[in-house]
């Protein structure tokens, strides 16, 4: 089971880290990846991490404002989003994927499981 925290209401240009803890599962053998889907869009590929932490891949609308990292010893991927912006509202989704299919991080419908979501509202 994953669980997924630290959403919230932040102002443009601010900050928040978002959490994914597994219950009954070792992450350690998953790749990781964070998905978002804003009201009336696609789920979309925000972050992923490969399962050791060495890799990650990033969305362009994302990259260079956000960090995926991992805690494998406490079973743990964050998400730290910097300089958000309103079109980063949406609800986030974390989900695990067996660890080997790297080059499928991006395609949602490759991974195993999924966390419940957390809301994230920026406003402007």
């Amino acid at each position: 089971q994953l669980q997924a925290s630290g959403g919230g209401l932040v102002q443009a240009g601010g900050s928040l880290r978002l959490s994914c803890a597994a219950s009954g599962r070792l992450l350690s053998i998953f790749d990781m990846g964070w998905f978002r889907q804003a009201p009336g869009k696609e789920r979309e590929f925000v972050a992923g991490i490969i399962w050791s932490g060495d890799i990650t891949d990033y969305a362009d609308s994302v990259k260079g404002r956000c960090t995926i990292s991992r805690d494998n010893a406490k079973n743990t991927v964050n998400l730290r989003m910097n300089s958000l912006k309103p079109e980063d509202t949406a609800v986030y989704y974390c989900a695990a994927l067996r660890r080997y299919n790297w080059r499928n991080v991006k395609e949602q419908k490759f991974y195993d499981y999924w966390g419940q979501g957390t809301q994230v509202t920026v406003s402007s």
